[in-house]
């Protein structure tokens, strides 16, 4: 039997991108300052960055909060380390405490009933494949959430699988404060 060994995924320099990518590489640094491996991953394709950023910065009808409810409870279902350890930071800075992002990862929220209500119907959306239980979405809207919301909550959902999925198939070196195991 032969064994094959384990390909090494590897997060390009700024002068292995293109120049397209060499720019908003600049306006990262200007704004976040420093290049997210992430970011910097998706620029081995001269479009991928632009066209994520672009889906990731769109204008939402939910808050900055109710997305990162969103981006942690899909990571953690998704078992991307690097993104809980990325949204782990966000949300902090977004004013969630610790345990309070352990419990959002866990599915729930029970310190807040809307958010509570979005971490449980993200939750199902997202292990269901979209096929969210019909708990779940008529507790979302009964917390206050509309069509739109639902629409823009998938979005949010979608961007999050798109960057689990790459960081899960390689596993490149996540330069965040590592979040905690649950």
């Amino acid at each position: 039997m032969t064994t094959t060994a384990k390909r090494t995924f590897t997060v390009p320099a700024k002068t292995e991108v293109s120049e397209n990518n060499q720019g908003i590489f600049d306006n990262l640094q200007k704004a976040l300052g420093f290049v997210p491996n992430l970011y910097a991953y998706f620029a081995k394709s001269d479009t991928a960055l632009g066209d994520y950023l672009a889906l990731q910065n769109r204008k939402s009808s939910l808050k900055a909060k109710e997305r990162e409810v969103i981006n942690l409870v899909t990571s953690q279902i998704n078992g991307c380390r690097y993104c809980q350890s990325a949204h782990t930071v966000l949300g902090k800075m977004h004013g969630f405490t610790d345990e309070q992002i352990v419990e959002i990862r866990k599915g729930s929220a029970g310190f807040d009933s809307k958010l509570d209500a979005l971490a449980k119907f993200t939750a199902s959306a997202v292990i269901n494949r979209g096929r969210a239980t019909e708990e779940s979405k008529e507790a979302f809207f009964a917390a206050g959430y509309n069509e739109a919301n639902m629409i823009d909550a998938i979005i949010v959902v979608g961007d999050k699988i798109i960057s689990n999925y790459l960081h899960n198939l390689t596993d490149f070196e996540i330069d965040f404060p590592l979040a905690e195991s649950i």
